[in-house]
């Protein structure tokens, strides 16, 4: 894991500077301790920086940028490519002589090369952003793996193409202006997160997911999808048609658990020491205990409670776990004073608000296995979003199937005058309602019902919050500058215009693609790269951690996706298949409790003197006074009724917060 940055500058008049490719990776030193490198052309019309964290081949003939025996391809990677041996035996027996011992940096150098950044990109099993400056070519290649758990952003100022896994580096050269993308704040307010390709920044954009983008020497760019999760990839269809539904689930269910174990072991792989972070819930569990039984001493596991509000712990649950399989088991807890001397820098390394408070236990379980010695992790994102593990996934299956297209949902969608009217009457977060109104809108507008699993501000929200002025979208917010990103549906200030895009995606692929089906592709086109995994890579890399997510493993994923509703869910049933899969392999008290989560008690530090201090903050940013865009107002009887118990409502004041944190630090502080 590591940082990457690099310029091309494509007018005539401009160039690159090597002091700017120092402040590049002087930004982010976190995502790269034990070493840097840069390269310039003789022409200074192109440069790229990077920043090590030293996982795999740890000798200096690993550093980066690395170039090819010719000098030709100069390239600047972040991640791990998890099958690099198995590729460069291949590129072995092709002819290509290898001058470091096992670096799969090198091994992207000539498997480039060799089959082009397609024929490449197909072939890499693991998470990656890199940029490959090939010199015949005069070509930039910028590239971020299937899932997107490496980030990477870019812009275009001053005649030049500026990239970083940060946009705080892209901030320290040239004129990258701070200025908000309204439209991006639109979509926040719905997503918690600004979708790709936009930033929360005017004129930055970061590379969706499975995409490859091209940046020629005059500056013609063009990026184009190379990876999608869509059914059809899997391979294993032909052996399930014609089983019963019981002998498919089981079919279903050894394959996962064959493919999770592959996945897991793959991500162990590494030079410097590893292990697990640990909720005591069925992913975090299936990691150590698939871990376990690979390793050849114990594993290290790492989990988080609160010493203020300890209904949310599942400090037993992981003590069980580690107990079944004998880790080396650390753990910590925290408060809300932590909490607050966390705040600020939570801000700065995130760049962009990322409005899950999971950010907050997250930095400090990270914190305790760096200090603990570890260098590498695994996580367990991306088991819900593929085997449907929430409640509010069974939430909208049940009123889609109630529904349907008749009579009823006609009914609700003519409703909505009279549903607004009373929600607007009767106000209480996500009331009765207001709950109503929204699907009878949703319903009215053509949009799909479910929008995703971090689904914050609702219309009758934004109303609330946002003065009449709004926040008003612009045609220039979404001006990449880049042709083949899709960028119609995020110029919408309506967010159900985007949700609607990733259905008509799905639907193209398989005409039969169910609701579930639809939702799980949602997830893996927002949630999943811009906001979980976000989180992850953000907050484990200001501590110079690496995280690894077996259940993201490309194979796996492709399986999940040709999985059916019925074998997937039965019903109702939150992961039923994946229970039933890792039966026996992890206690069964593990599998069968309610899920919690992995949380943080927001709610209640926002009824303590955090609260007031939090009102203070959002209410005296420039985006909630007499010429901003929110209504301070209501912002104020939102914490008043947050305080009281009146109501709950710590989501909306928690994405407020946010926002205007963000604003002041990186906007209004410019």
């Amino acid at each position: 894991m590591c940082g990457i940055a690099g310029i091309l500058a494509f007018s005539s008049s401009a160039t690159v500077a090597d002091e700017e490719l120092m402040r590049l990776i002087e930004a982010m030193p976190h995502r790269g301790p034990d070493g840097n490198g840069k390269w310039l052309s003789d022409d200074r019309k192109v440069g790229l920086s990077h920043l090590r964290l030293a996982i795999v081949d740890l000798s200096d003939e690993a550093a980066q940028p690395m170039r090819d025996s010719e000098g030709t391809i100069w390239l600047t990677y972040n991640g791990e490519i998890y099958n690099h041996l198995e590729l460069r035996r291949e590129l072995q027996a092709a002819g290509y002589t290898f001058r470091t011992d096992h670096s799969d940096t090198e091994v992207l150098i000539h498997g480039y090369k060799e089959w082009g950044v397609d024929g490449l990109v197909s072939r890499l099993v693991g998470m990656f952003a890199f940029a490959i400056w090939d010199v015949r070519k005069k070509r930039l290649t910028v590239v971020r793996d299937r899932v997107g758990i490496k980030p990477v952003y870019f812009t275009r100022a001053g005649g030049r193409f500026i990239f970083g896994s940060e946009i705080k580096a892209l901030m320290t050269v040239g004129d990258v202006p701070r200025e908000v993308n309204g439209t991006a704040i639109a979509h926040y307010l719905s997503f918690m997160v600004a979708p790709a390709p936009l930033t929360m920044f005017r004129g930055v954009f970061k590379l969706p997911a499975g995409h490859i983008l091209e940046v020629e020497a005059d500056g013609t760019a063009r990026a184009r999808r190379y990876w999608d999760a869509l059914p059809g990839k899997s391979g294993v269809m032909d052996e399930v048609r014609g089983l019963s539904p019981a002998a498919q689930g089981d079919f279903f269910g050894k394959e996962i658990l064959r493919r999770l174990e592959t996945a897991i072991d793959r991500r162990m792989m590494s030079d410097v020491p590893f292990g697990v972070f640990l909720s005591g819930g069925i992913d975090s569990s299936a990691n150590v205990a698939l871990m376990s039984r690979i390793s050849n001493r114990p594993v290290k596991t790492f989990t988080i409670g609160f010493s203020d509000h300890t209904h949310l712990n599942e400090l037993e649950y992981a003590d069980r776990v580690a107990k079944e399989f004998s880790t080396d088991h650390h753990e910590i807890r925290v408060n809300g004073a932590d909490m607050r001397g966390y705040l600020n820098d939570l801000i700065v390394s995130q760049d962009e608000p990322i409005s899950d408070w999971v950010c907050v236990p997250l930095y400090f379980v990270s914190k305790l296995a760096k200090d603990s010695g570890v260098t590498v992790v695994q996580v367990g994102e991306g088991s819900d979003e593929q085997f449907a593990g929430y409640d509010s996934y069974m939430k909208y299956l049940k009123l889609h199937d109630r529904m349907g297209n008749g009579a009823l949902k006609s009914l609700i969608g003519a409703a909505s005058p009279l549903l607004g009217a009373l929600a607007r009457a009767m106000p209480g977060r996500r009331s009765v309602f207001e709950q109503a109104f929204e699907i009878s809108r949703r319903i009215n507008r053509g949009h799909e019902l479910f929008y995703g699993g971090s689904n914050a501000f609702w219309a009758i929200h934004v109303e609330k919050y946002l003065d009449a002025s709004g926040i008003s979208p612009d045609p220039g917010d979404i001006d990449t500058g880049v042709d083949g990103l899709e960028l119609d549906s995020v110029g919408s200030s309506d967010s159900g215009d985007i949700v609607d895009a990733f259905a008509r995606n799905i639907v193209a692929c398989d005409a039969d693609a169910d609701v579930l089906a639809r939702m799980i592709h949602a997830e893996f086109r927002l949630r999943l790269p811009e906001l979980l995994l976000m989180r992850v890579d953000k907050i484990t890399m200001s501590t110079s951690i690496e995280a690894r997510v077996p259940f993201l493993d490309h194979e796996l994923v492709d399986l999940t996706m040709d999985i059916p509703r019925n074998i997937k869910v039965d019903g109702y049933k939150t992961k039923h298949l994946l229970k039933n899969a890792l039966r026996g392999v992890i206690p069964d008290e593990i599998i069968d409790r309610k899920k919690m989560g992995f949380a943080a008690p927001a709610a209640e530090w926002l009824r303590e003197d955090f609260g007031n201090e939090a009102e203070g903050m959002v209410l005296g940013s420039p985006l909630a006074g007499k010429t901003g865009p929110l209504n301070g107002d209501a912002i104020r009887r939102a914490f008043d009724d947050h305080r009281a118990g009146r109501k709950d409502n710590a989501l909306h004041l928690w994405v407020l917060l946010n926002l205007t944190a963000w604003h002041d630090h990186w906007i209004g502080g410019a």
